[in-house]
Formats: structure tokens, C-alpha cells, sequence
């Protein structure tokens, strides 16, 4: 005897299917939001290790070109304008607001620190985030001595202001913390030569005083850091760069300057330089195919173009 399947019985036979592919659904939407929360938690991770497997290396380019633009390049604005107002003083120009040239300081370096102490560097790269961390100190102190300065600026002659700012121990902190923030970034770009060629030197060849021929035999990128830490060690705050001072000695060398001049290795060369105001901020970018041609250099904008 035949028993056909009730309306009721048709009724809990759909209502089951529905039920089954509702739990089958949500079990797969769960399955996806799971996964994206897996990826958003561990995709600074994934993507380390994808750039490891792609060769990639703790100062990569694509790190110095970031800290170039979020970083350095911040800094070196306040840097030129640093200068460019110590002039004015030195000048001893009489239409110059001293004390509103120290308010403006002040707020620039404020300004410059602000647009900076978000960005972050690789956990791979420490000399970058020290260098990150030493350009933040120089801005904040910075801003901390112009506004201290600023209330006095206009009371004292220019001669005696700039003894002011010289003798200032958060000026002298703040160019220092500056000056080895750039050793840093410089000693970074000399491990990304090494990481681009296995043959190339490293930061343990430019200790102690080099001699002419040593320098001679250094790649562009060694003189830079060995510049760069020179600068740090004098306490030589410049509104150029270590490679403007790098070409300064090379073209010393290629005209025998450094013969007439009795200098006996690059510390003295420098020295020299500096002190006559031989180099000019840009002389680098002007001369770079005339002596560097054939350098390794990392794609940064101020290996290549007037700042």
C-alpha cells in the first residue's frame, strides 16, 4: 500500500534544506572573515617573508627610498633653512627680526617633527629606525632652543648671538643628534651596496685616518659614510651633503691640491675644505659624471638632482 508524503512532510523537507544551506553559507562566510583576519594580522609578516624569498634585504632601496622622502628629506628642509638664517646672522644683516627668525625656526622644526613621528621603519632596519628616532630628538630640540632664544634674539648684536647659539647646549645637542642620524642612514646605503655586491666592503674599512690612496680605492658609497662620520665626530653641522665633500676631495686628488695644500690624509683634506669654504651644497649633483660614472648607487633623489 502506497504512503505518500503529507503537506506537512513536504513542508519540514524544505524547511530542512533551507536550513542546511543557511548553515552551509554561514559556515563559509565564517570561513572567509576568519581568513582575512588571519591575513590583516600577519600581513606585515607575509609580506617579510615574500620579500626574503624575492631576495630583498633589510635596507632594500625601496626602505632608503621611503626614509629618503618620509624621513631625510623632511629634515634636511630645516636643515637648509637652518643655515640659511645663520648667514643672515653672521651677515649681520640689520633689517633681520632676530627674534621672529627664531619663532619661525622653531615652528618649522615643530612642523618637521610632526610630519615625521608617525612614520614608521622596517623592524629589519635598525640603523634606519635610529636614525628615524636621532632626527626626531633634533627637530623637538631644536624647536626647544630657537623658542628659548626667540625672547633675547633682538636684545644682542649679531656677533654675540651667534656665540649665544654656539655655546647652547640643546643647539649643540640637536646638530649632533642630527649628524648621527645621517651616519646612520649613510651606513645603511653602504649595507644595501654590499647586499646588491657580495665583494664590496663594508663599514669596518673606513676606521681611523685614511690615507689618499686608501680613500682612492674606497667605492663612493664608503667615502660617503666615512665623510658622514667625520662630520659626526668634528660636530661639523653643514648645509651640504657627505658626497658634496666626498667630490671635494676626489677633485683635490685629481688636480694634486692635496700635495700643494700639505695635506697628509682625508681627515686633514676635509678639514681644509670645510674651513675655506670650498664646498658648495649641490656640487655633487654638477660633478657626478665627470668622477662616478660607474658607482653603484642606490636610486635616491639626492644622488641625481639639485636639492
Amino acid at each position: 500500500m502506497d504512503k505518500r508524503l503529507t503537506r506537512s512532510d513536504f513542508m519540514f523537507i524544505l524547511v530542512f534544506i533551507f536550513m542546511l544551506i543557511f548553515a552551509l553559507g554561514a559556515f563559509f562566510v565564517g570561513m572567509k572573515v576568519g581568513t582575512d583576519r588571519t591575513e590583516l594580522k600577519y600581513a606585515d609578516l607575509v609580506k617579510l617573508k615574500r620579500e626574503e624569498r624575492a631576495g630583498l634585504t633589510a635596507y632594500h632601496q625601496s626602505y632608503l627610498v621611503s626614509f629618503y622622502h618620509t624621513v631625510y628629506l623632511p629634515f634636511r628642509e630645516f636643515n637648509l633653512v637652518w643655515s640659511q638664517d645663520m648667514e643672515k646672522i653672521e651677515n649681520e644683516s640689520s633689517s633681520t627680526d632676530f627674534s621672529s627668525l627664531f619663532k619661525s625656526l622653531s615652528k618649522l622644526a615643530n612642523d618637521k617633527y610632526e610630519a615625521m613621528v608617525n612614520q614608521t621603519m622596517p623592524e629589519i632596519s635598525p640603523l634606519l629606525a635610529e636614525a628615524h628616532d636621532e632626527y626626531l630628538r633634533s627637530l623637538k630640540l631644536f624647536s626647544q632652543a630657537a623658542d628659548s632664544m626667540e625672547s633675547k634674539a633682538n636684545r644682542l648684536a649679531p656677533d654675540a648671538l651667534l656665540s649665544e647659539i654656539n655655546k647652547d647646549a640643546y643647539f649643540g645637542e640637536a646638530k649632533n643628534y642630527a649628524l648621527a642620524a645621517q651616519k646612520n642612514y649613510f651606513d645603511a646605503i653602504v649595507l644595501w651596496h654590499q647586499s646588491m655586491d657580495s665583494t664590496a666592503k663594508g663599514i669596518d674599512a673606513i676606521s681611523g685616518e685614511i690615507s689618499f690612496n686608501g680613500w682612492s680605492a674606497l667605492s663612493l658609497n664608503l667615502k660617503n659614510a666615512y665623510i658622514a662620520g667625520l662630520l659626526a665626530q668634528d660636530k661639523l653641522f653643514l648645509d651640504v651633503t657627505p658626497q658634496d665633500v666626498s667630490l671635494g676631495i676626489d677633485e683635490m686628488i685629481r688636480s694634486g691640491q692635496d700635495k700643494k695644500l700639505n695635506a697628509a690624509n682625508v681627515p686633514q683634506a676635509v678639514e681644509i675644505l670645510i674651513d675655506s669654504r670650498a664646498v658648495r651644497q649641490g656640487d655633487f649633483v654638477k660633478s657626478k659624471a665627470k668622477f662616478y660614472s660607474g658607482e653603484l648607487l642606490p636610486q635616491l633623489p639626492f644622488f641625481s638632482k639639485m636639492e
